[in-house]
């Protein structure tokens, strides 16, 4: 766990930053895994440092959440028109 910790530290994946007054940090834990080689055999051991986002408090702790995903018929749409403008480049090639 120290290897892991000094590994963060190195790479910046952090900056400290003061902590204002009425505010309670979010906790971490520790999630460790096993890598095994395909003979099942231990490979190395990982740990890697995680937050506990499930304490966090809309609105207190974040406004909003967004991820852009988009929808299938989007992508539907999207091939075929791609599919279709190579059926028609393709036939006036001939």
């Amino acid at each position: 766990m120290a290897a892991e910790i000094t590994a963060l530290e190195l790479n910046g994946t952090w900056s400290l930053v003061p902590l204002p007054s009425g505010v309670i940090p979010i906790g971490n834990k520790w999630v460790y895994k096993i890598k095994r080689k395909s003979d099942g055999s231990i490979e190395r051991y990982k740990a890697r440092l995680v937050a506990k986002g499930y304490h966090q408090v809309e609105g207190l702790d974040y406004l909003d959440t967004f991820s852009p995903v988009a929808k299938l018929t989007t992508i539907r749409v999207i091939l075929v028109l791609a599919a279709s403008q190579l059926a028609s480049s393709s036939a006036r090639c001939k």
